[in-house]
């Protein structure tokens, strides 16, 4: 009688157990439950799409263009055209620009990099149309620049009046783009050192003036596990928008939620999207940038061998328990003939998934390889004469 007691509480635990871990996994696997009309979660890594509810739907951003106004003015800096030093002056066409700002006087002078903090923590449209001004040599100049990169990304449902988002008809974009943008201007790391700032302070040129407080628009920084960005967007057309970025150990995901209705709504539908990323998925790291991949032959050189390493950082997202699907594949040649150039592609490394090539990474030389000479084979005898 014991014994079948004891065979009875143990069916019973499993069942429960084995039930349990069945609605976990229901639970975990239903997307996402949200009230934001058009919205989108993304891998950062790779742009594989996690989750997407009318993702390609034209609506008007508000301030999610400023990530584009972003990414134009970083890529200004990395290319020499513009430097984060450079003194802007502050026209009176910025100054008189609407909705939110960090009061900039006509005639201020602040340098670029001040500006850009002032957009990314406190959303600032009149340093937007300075950056634009400065950046494009007018603000339609700027534009130009900023619907230029947008088709040099693909982006088919993409266009851009203005540098701040300010209510335009003509200004109109998708939550599938704006992830996009969010994930190149997300290479850029200066920009997280402003993103998480909850608060700083503009000091203007005129000392007769009180510092302006920068407050960050973003409610999430600090209140949600790795948040670190992007940008917040409100006007009454488009709705409370937000792009979210987070990152968990090598894990980072980009959300987009458009036309919410209310500023709630879009931080609490961005945190059930991440959730949903995070509980669902793995990041499997097949390549890091840098690291060593193993020591070539070298014939013909003044070194017998040279170093390969990883172009770039390179991870997949998984569902979780299915990490064993990636599988990689180096493709290198047995050795490589001097001269080598410090940087040059010397091979490449394949990745699968359940055999199926999904990426590749480009595997370099370390350092340079100069080619032996008569004057090197000399040095070489004498020394081992004397």
């Amino acid at each position: 009688m014991k014994n079948k007691v004891i065979s009875l509480i143990l069916v019973i635990l499993i069942s429960i157990f084995l039930f349990s871990s069945t609605c976990q996994a229901v639970m975990l696997q239903s997307p996402p439950n949200i009230k934001s009309p058009s919205a989108i979660l993304i891998d950062a890594s790779s742009g594989k799409i996690l989750y997407e509810k009318n993702a390609h739907q034209k609506l008007e951003p508000a301030s999610l263009a400023k990530i584009m106004t972003l990414l134009v003015a970083f890529e200004s800096v990395e290319k020499g055209k513009s430097n984060f030093n450079d003194e802007v002056r502050v026209s009176e066409r910025a100054w008189k620009t609407g909705g939110s700002q960090v009061f900039l006087g006509p005639g201020e002078v602040q340098t670029l990099e001040t500006l850009l903090k002032c957009i990314v923590i406190s959303s600032a449209n009149d340093a937007s149309v300075a950056v634009a001004e400065h950046i494009g040599g007018s603000v339609e100049g700027f534009v130009r620049m900023m619907n230029d990169k947008a088709k040099e990304l693909g982006l088919q449902n993409t266009n851009f009046t203005n540098p701040h988002g300010l209510p335009d008809p003509n200004l109109y974009t998708t939550a599938y783009d704006m992830a996009i943008i969010a994930k190149e201007l997300i290479k850029y790391q200066k920009f997280f050192d402003w993103s998480t700032k909850l608060v700083d302070y503009l000091e203007h040129t005129d000392k007769k003036r009180e510092p302006t407080m920068l407050a960050n628009t973003n409610k999430l920084i600090g209140k949600y596990d790795g948040l670190d960005g992007i940008k917040t967007g409100y006007h009454e057309k488009a709705g409370f928008c937000f792009v979210g970025s987070a990152k968990r150990g090598d894990m980072r995901l980009i959300s987009v939620v458009m036309n919410a209705p209310s500023s709630n709504d879009r931080f609490e539908d961005t945190k059930k999207l991440l959730d949903y990323g995070f509980g669902f998925y793995n990041s499997v790291s097949v390549a890091k940038k840098g690291a060593t991949v193993k020591r070539l032959k070298v014939d013909k050189g003044i070194e017998k061998e040279v170093e390969i390493i990883y172009k770039e950082d390179k991870s997949f997202l998984v569902e979780k328990g299915k990490e064993n699907e990636i599988s990689t594949k180096i493709i290198l040649p047995e050795k490589i003939v001097a001269p080598v150039r410090k940087g040059q592609k010397i091979g490449t490394l394949k990745i699968y998934q359940n055999d199926v090539e999904i990426g590749e990474v480009d595997l370099l030389a370390k350092q340079e390889v100069r080619k032996i000479g008569y004057l090197d084979i000399l040095k070489t005898l004498i020394y081992r004469l004397f």
